[in-house]
């Protein structure tokens, strides 16, 4: 199974497309990990780096409708191939979120309470999570702030995770 913990990049806005997370120019690729220098290098938002930016993210935290536009699996690749196997946001993309647990990953779905929480956490800087997917919950560090929130996902996608996505699941199952 992944490792669902690490370090956190905040993406303060709603409405990151497929186009934004991998452009569709390296669509093509045939292999996963020629996608890995090319994840958010569209995505405009003031202050963000990329290059900066990423550096041992192993977590992002976001607004509404990750992964809207197309229905790509790219896009959950890029970012597995990057080692971020955890995506926690208002709401998805539904086919995003989708092909986020047939590869294995997290798609979290948080109140604007909650993710406004984590935005705070991590204006003080670095700011870590840690996920107990069996126990549905989120383990978040950060300066001088330590917190746990619950999260719920329905008992198939869990299943998903833990087995390694869906051609594991279907491995052992058929």
């Amino acid at each position: 199974m992944k490792e669902f913990k690490g370090k956190i990049l905040c993406l303060d806005r709603s409405d990151i497309n497929t186009d934004e997370i991998i452009p569709a120019k390296y669509l093509t690729e045939i292999e996963k990990i020629a996608m890995q220098p090319h994840l958010l290098e569209d995505l405009t938002l003031e202050n963000f780096d990329v290059q900066k930016d990423l550096e041992d993210v192993a977590v992002i935290v976001t607004r509404d409708n990750f992964g809207c536009g197309s229905s790509r699996e790219h896009a959950p690749w890029a970012l597995e191939v990057n080692g971020i196997f955890v995506v926690i946001a208002q709401s998805f993309a539904r086919i995003f979120r989708q092909n986020m647990f047939n590869c294995g990953m997290l798609a979290i779905e948080l109140a604007k309470e909650e993710i406004d929480i984590l935005f705070d956490c991590c204006k003080l800087g670095d700011t870590f999570l840690s996920v107990d997917v069996e126990a549905s919950m989120l383990q978040v560090t950060s300066q001088d702030k330590n917190l746990t929130l619950g999260f719920e996902i329905s008992k198939f996608d869990k299943t998903l995770v833990q087995t390694g996505g869906w051609l594991e699941y279907a491995d052992q199952k058929y």
